[in-house]
């Protein structure tokens, strides 16, 4: 018998789960399968029962099944294994593809396309349940936002219903794994690093667009998390935090009415239960509650007449309370391995959200993990290794390794200027070339190897990015911040290779999509390092009458302009205001600069750096709006005019 750990070793795991689908039809964990001294299945399954019982054999008649079949029918099980093998190479070549031209950027159009198809309105995210996150669906939303108004108004909606939901824990921070059912209301309780990683920095990006405290919030309560409970004495991050305890799913999280009202008053319990959901019947396992936010905390604090920075005052300690009580229980199993890839993710998650959120502890948090995996998981500069635990690393790198690890060297350089970053970002894309390379295009996922029965190349999206995609996407992020024309000669060659697959299924590949529209015309997708313009709201207590003051900070890019009054036919379209259910009044936009846009023109007034709008609001209706819509542009072109929602208290 040989166990794998299939987080250890995916090169197997994406083998061998291949041979089962094709054996059974489906797919799942546990797999068992089960070889020929080559390496070649012949047969393969999921789950086996202890025992036989309802027509599903049990493990040990399997077991008896198959050394009678080995014993006496040995040629017929090596022939019916050739063939699986046969259909491995098969199904895996064709998820490669040949050179070709460069795929069209119009592709991330076709994919974005396919999620509108598939986006539920009113609770976010695509399809029905189970929901994830998927992260590449929310990537090719966030590219998208700033020109395309479905692009942002799906992704607003669906974080917004996840930050919501059960799926994140509303007292100790981090995503779930998944939802159970398409309300992200109840989760699989398992917290996965990778999910975190992503999730960080999508919502501090969103923040960033869209001036939102309650995404700026999340994104510094899952930082918070990490290391809180996440993080190795090293600095590097943990895997896993396990959903179970002493074998019942959920029971560090969710709550029975008499434990809350055990910790809590009943006026604090009157003031929490519509709040976070237990104010309905019990909808876990008969008798329990997982905490969400049925409402926006904005809505909620509008309803008690208080700003949210007052509500969330309130809140607090209450919370605090729970998180306390929560803390009583046994604690969770964490999975203590030390993956690269995994923290590859979280270092860029956390460098992203340090800049946007300009919290210099984030970027800390990244950098020492940066620091453990570059001197520890590849020592004495020599190959990268996949995994370390209990002060030995091991298992050669994967692609996904190097990609996402490169991506956090990037953008830690983004976030500090540290050219050392830079340095490693490239030392481990060229060790990625060299070790992982196929002359006829893409990369291997994993270097030949004597327990490998075939390579592939991965190139769709699941739980994490298509490894392809991402190391496109890190060399393309490398020619524009190194310069060195082999980085993007390298990505070109890659998206060349992969553009009949990417057109074929645009909705699986998503991330390599947004790599073509990037490849395509870099200069026109901000997103690569920042948005071209960040937004953040501040509005103070109302007076007698009910208005308060309301200030816009607008953070415009280097590089970047917008038009001030007076130059609306050559800067674009100045800045404006519209309000829904909330009257506006005394809005006063800044006198601009003088900018010449081209060599020859007259300076023009626009805005570049910092400006700020100011006006007095006041609600009117029962779902107060603020819309600013601004129009970014540089010194060749201007892009699509964006709308945003401004928080208004």
């Amino acid at each position: 018998n040989v166990k794998v750990d299939r987080e250890e070793r995916p090169d197997l795991d994406e083998i061998y789960m291949a041979a089962t689908q094709i054996l059974t039809g489906h797919g799942g964990w546990p797999n068992s399968v089960f070889l020929t001294p080559d390496l070649e299945p012949f047969f393969a399954g999921t789950y086996f029962p202890p025992e036989t019982r309802g027509g599903m054999p049990g493990f040990p008649a399997v077991l008896a099944s198959l050394s009678d079949a080995w014993r006496n029918r040995r040629g017929d099980v090596r022939e019916q294994a050739a063939g699986v093998a046969r259909a491995l190479e098969r199904y895996l070549e064709e998820r490669e593809a040949g050179a070709g031209e460069l795929p069209s950027p119009e592709l991330a159009l076709r994919s974005l396309a396919d999620l509108e198809r598939r986006f539920d309105r009113e609770h976010g995210g695509f399809g029905g349940a189970p929901k994830f996150p998927t992260p590449s669906n929310l990537y090719l939303l966030d590219e998208l936002a700033d020109e395309r108004p479905q692009a942002a108004e799906m992704l607003a909606v669906t974080l917004d219903r996840m930050a919501r939901g059960g799926i994140y824990d509303q007292l100790g921070g981090g995503f779930h794994r998944y939802a159970t059912d398409d309300r992200w209301l109840v989760p699989h309780f398992e917290k996965m690093l990778y999910d975190n990683g992503f999730l960080v920095e999508l919502t501090a990006r969103q923040a960033a667009r869209a001036g939102d405290p309650e995404m700026a919030r999340v994104a510094r309560e899952i930082a918070a998390w990490l290391a809180r409970e996440m993080t190795s004495p090293e600095g590097a991050f943990w895997s896993a935090q396990d959903a179970e305890t002493d074998g019942e799913e959920g029971a560090f999280y969710v709550w029975r009415r008499p434990e809350l009202a055990a910790e809590l008053d009943e006026e604090a319990l009157g003031l929490l239960a519509p709040i976070y959901g237990f104010d309905g019947p019990p909808f876990f396992e008969g008798d329990r509650y997982v905490l969400h936010l049925p409402r926006p905390l904005a809505e909620q604090a509008r309803r008690r007449r208080m700003s949210l920075p007052e509500l969330h005052a309130e809140l607090r300690p209450l919370l605090e309370r729970l998180l306390v009580a929560r803390r009583r229980r046994p604690p969770l199993l964490v999975d203590d391995k030390i993956l690269a890839d995994w923290n590859g993710i979280a270092i860029a998650g956390l460098a992203v959200a340090g800049r946007l959120l300009d919290e210099p502890e984030m970027v800390a948090q990244a950098g020492a993990a940066a620091d453990f995996v570059l001197s520890e998981m590849r020592p004495a500069g020599g190959t990268l290794l996949h995994a370390w635990r209990a002060g030995r690393g091991k298992i050669p790198a994967f692609l996904a390794d190097y990609a996402h690890l490169i991506r956090g060297c990037l953008e830690l350089h983004r976030a500090t200027g540290d050219d050392g970053r830079l340095a490693a970002a490239c030392a481990l894309a060229d060790e990625m070339h060299e070790r992982l390379e196929d002359p006829e295009g893409g990369y291997w996922s994993a270097a030949a190897a004597p327990d490998l029965l075939v390579r592939s190349k991965e190139i769709f999206d699941g739980a994490t990015p298509g490894a392809n995609a991402m190391a496109t996407l890190c060399l393309l992020g490398l020619a524009e911040l190194d310069g060195e024309p082999r980085w993007r000669r390298r990505a070109e060659r890659t998206l060349a290779y992969f553009a009949p697959l990417a057109a074929r299924h645009p909705e699986a590949a998503r991330m390599m999509t947004l790599a073509a529209r990037r490849a395509a015309a870099p200069e026109a997708s901000p997103a690569v390092s920042q948005p071209p313009v960040e937004v953040a709201a501040a509005v103070g207590d109302p007076d007698p009458q009910g208005w308060r003051r309301l200030e816009i900070a607008l953070a415009i890019a280097d590089g970047w302009h917008l038009a001030a009054p007076g130059a609306e036919e050559l800067a674009g379209q100045p800045p404006r205001l519209a309000a829904e259910d909330l009257e506006l009044d005394a809005v006063r936009l800044p006198e601009g600069r003088p900018l010449a846009l081209a060599p020859d023109a007259d300076p023009v007034p626009c805005y570049v750096g910092r400006v700020v709008i100011e006006a007095r609001v006041r609600p009117a209706g029962a779902c107060p709006r603020l819309l600013l819509t601004y129009q970014p542009c540089d010194d060749r072109r201007c892009l699509a005019p964006v709308e945003r929602v401004v928080p208004v208290g």
